[in-house]
């Protein structure tokens, strides 16, 4: 009994006008300044999981990884094969555990179990060898994932199979007490993104996926794409415009400093779509080397960086001999925020 009013005592903190105040509870919420059209995308390679021999190390990298996208609110994932063509696994059974055969499936799953509202994965992602150690993963909780104590514009919902008090329609449930109604006519255990209506709670229309950013502004998770090779990341961008800035990470870079100096807020600099590629245990010129397409390019080794408008070295002088994949997002979006931080 002591310890316990010995823990409560600890998270209870005198103000400056002192008055007391629960700091056991978060209060970092994310707040929307605006709706905005630009956004941030890091592209990470399958190899990034080539030291795991345990399923619990790989699930835990993952679990690193997804929490730098969501702490940095980075909007797209691109997940890229940096092996050699002939090496790569054939007819992989997309039925059973593929973490040591299919590296770029496994993150590829594990990353859209994570995005996921903890409420409608299990309608919508059936039981797989792949999950069976998702409980260990931390959660996102990001404002996409309904939390009791918040009431937000935007849900992510899943439709259902009930039918609306009118008899026309769909039931949508969005995690909470009750499911809400739009007039649509959607199939069951389909995903949607609905904005719920102000005067009547219980209904709602549905909307692009984009609209909590691009209309109110607030972080919604991120999406993954699959890409067969470094190439391919910028090819198969699902942005109209493609990515009109790009940058690489390598310890033969220069430092973000040198790269991005300090600027006034009002000469910010300005892109649309930002990517943002990280290597693997070998780096990028690994993935490069591999890949048929930049080889016919000329595009190998050292010329690896002609792909990027910059070429960064997120920690110089780093005091082990190398830094894991998952730890570098953490290191180099943290540096590299300074971009798009205020815009």
């Amino acid at each position: 009994m002591a310890s316990y009013e010995q823990d409560r005592q600890k998270k209870r903190r005198l103000t400056k006008d002192g008055d007391y105040v629960d700091t056991s509870k978060p209060s970092a919420f994310f707040k929307p300044t605006g709706g905005r059209d630009w956004t941030v995308s890091v592209a990470i390679p399958g190899s990034v999981l080539s030291t795991c021999r345990r399923d619990d190390q790989r699930t835990s990298i993952v679990s690193h990884i997804a929490r730098a996208l969501a702490v940095f609110s980075i909007d797209e994932v691109v997940i890229f094969d940096d092996s050699h063509p002939d090496t790569r696994a054939k007819n992989v059974d997309p039925a059973s555990y593929t973490g040591d055969v299919d590296p770029c499936g496994y993150l590829d799953h594990l990353l859209q179990y994570l995005e996921m509202p903890p409420f409608m994965r299990r309608t919508l992602l059936p039981i797989h060898p792949n999950l069976k150690s998702a409980g260990l993963m931390a959660s996102l909780d990001i404002p996409s994932h309904p939390h009791p104590t918040d009431w937000l514009p935007y849900c992510e919902g899943v439709t259902t199979t009930g039918m609306p008090k009118g008899g026309r329609g769909t039931l949508v449930d969005v995690g909470r007490k009750e499911p809400v109604t739009i007039s649509h006519e959607v199939p069951p255990k389909t995903r949607i993104t609905v904005q719920i209506d102000e005067n009547d709670p219980s209904m709602a229309e549905p909307v692009d996926p984009s609209a909590p950013r691009t209309e109110g502004g607030y972080y919604w998770g991120f999406s993954v794409r699959r890409s067969n090779s470094l190439a391919t990341v910028f090819e198969e961008c699902t942005y109209e415009g493609g990515y009109d800035m790009s940058i690489g990470t390598s310890e033969r870079g220069i430092s973000i400093p040198e790269a991005f100096p300090e600027r006034k807020k009002k000469d910010t600099i300005s892109f649309n779509h930002l990517l943002i590629v990280f290597g693997g245990p070998r780096g990028l010129e690994y993935a490069a080397g591999n890949d048929p397409q930049l080889n016919g390019m000329g595009i190998v080794k050292g010329r690896t960086k002609e792909l990027f408008d910059h070429w960064i070295n997120i920690l110089p002088g780093q005091g082990s001999r190398t830094i894991r994949t998952d730890e570098a997002l953490f290191i180099g979006l943290a540096g590299l925020r300074r971009i798009w931080e205020g815009r």
